[in-house]
């Protein structure tokens, strides 16, 4: 249910910035950068947008390659795969490239984020889109403290690190620390959310509920990642900054 809470607020999220800030019908050129198994990327492609995503694990790249297989021709020809780091954009694509660059859940793995997040940045062609879904580190205390562990929460106040649930030791970062990256890097902050206000404590072989009781709960979680002080307290935050 996790996966599935953070997939589809990511989606609205990002269509409802798309749809503001580019012609109906337009066919972008978009960037996956860390795409995993292609959940969001494949969508994009769907909906009639020419994709390249880059993934480092070749594990990733095997899943999204099966997805893509089963897909329809014209869909499968929009989509293209490249096994690399984000961190080397500038090896595989030109500057102003691409219309709109994701990078979903990947800064939490890279130490030299501010020198990732400008060759993003380069990649943008002018009034383009950076998505960012990153671990909110304002809120790193919330997860062990609404699950009674009280050590746990009370250290969390202090760092910007966290043990994810894949046992890996990772980083989180802050709205104010991120703003100000954006903005020196001419992509300033245009829209964010919050993603999982109120489902990140269930536990991950959970289940998403079906039909409306689903519905309900996306429109509860919806609503409180783009509501104060709801989505400051979110699991994760989804960022949209605008190349200027």
């Amino acid at each position: 249910m996790r996966n599935t809470v953070r997939q589809e607020l990511v989606g609205r999220q990002l269509d409802e910035q798309i749809a503001a800030r580019f012609p109906v019908g337009q066919r972008l050129r978009i960037l996956d950068v860390g795409m995993g198994q292609g959940t969001q990327a494949l969508r994009l492609a769907r909906a009639g947008h020419t994709v390249t995503g880059l993934e480092a694990d070749p594990g990733m790249l095997a899943v999204a390659r099966e997805a893509l297989s089963t897909e329809p021709a014209g869909i499968r020809e929009r989509f293209r795969m490249i096994e690399g780091d984000g961190r080397d954009t500038g090896v595989h694509f030109l500057p102003g490239a691409f219309d709109v660059v994701l990078c979903h859940g990947v800064l939490m793995y890279v130490e030299a984020r501010d020198a990732m997040l400008a060759g993003l940045a380069r990649m943008l062609a002018p009034g383009g889109l950076l998505s960012l879904l990153v671990r909110n580190g304002d809120a790193l205390a919330m997860r062990p403290g609404l699950g009674g562990d009280w050590p746990g929460a009370l250290a969390a106040f202090d760092t910007d690190a966290y043990t994810n649930r894949l046992g890996l030791t990772v980083r989180a970062d802050r709205l104010s620390d991120l703003t100000a990256t954006l903005a020196g890097i001419a992509a300033p902050l245009h829209a964010w959310y919050g993603v999982r206000v109120f489902t990140d404590t269930i536990p991950n072989e959970a289940e998403p509920p079906s039909g409306a009781s689903l519905e309900r709960l996306l429109a509860a979680e919806d609503r409180a990642g783009r509501t104060d002080p709801y989505r400051s307290v979110a699991a994760l935050l989804h960022l949209c900054g605008v190349r200027g």
